[in-house]
């Protein structure tokens, strides 16, 4: 399904995401390190071991790229101008190797582009939950999508 145009957006409609994604040691590991994210808490499985988690946690920047991008099919592919931020970024519970990722996407606002009448602006809610449905992540983002009739 390709993305959606502005007016095909309404206040309060949530999406519910097809794709899930169960997230690997490799993925994690790849990630933290491409990213130059020395901390122990994602790489270094003896040290994570004497923690309260007792295993190395998934890198949250990898769980906040996942939560958006599992969203794109469904929202704004092809019909994104711009990403224009990320607001309230929060994880409430971790994720670790193995666990799965499904997202949901809830509108919260829509408005007119002052300065582009061929768009809109389009603000998100992503909900990243694991396999248990406890909440793992959430963040605002808002968005400036082409209008259908612009």
């Amino acid at each position: 399904m390709p993305g959606l145009y502005f007016e095909e957006f309404a206040v309060g409609q949530t999406i519910e995401h097809p794709i899930r994604r169960t997230i690997t040691e490799a993925d994690n590991v790849l990630f933290t390190t491409m990213t130059h994210n020395p901390a122990a808490l994602h790489l270094d499985a003896e040290y994570m071991k004497s923690t309260e988690y007792g295993q190395p946690l998934i890198n949250s920047c990898l769980t906040l790229g996942l939560m958006v991008g599992i969203s794109v099919n469904d929202t704004t592919h092809g019909t994104a101008v711009a990403n224009l931020g990320w607001d309230e970024v929060r994880f409430p519970k971790p994720l670790f190797p193995g666990d799965t990722l499904r997202v949901e996407t809830e509108v919260e606002k829509l408005r007119e582009s002052k300065s582009r009448p061929d768009n809109g602006i389009v603000v998100f809610i992503h909900r990243g939950f694991n396999q248990h449905d406890e909440l793992v992540a959430s963040c605002r983002r808002s968005a400036l999508m082409l209008k259908k009739t612009g």
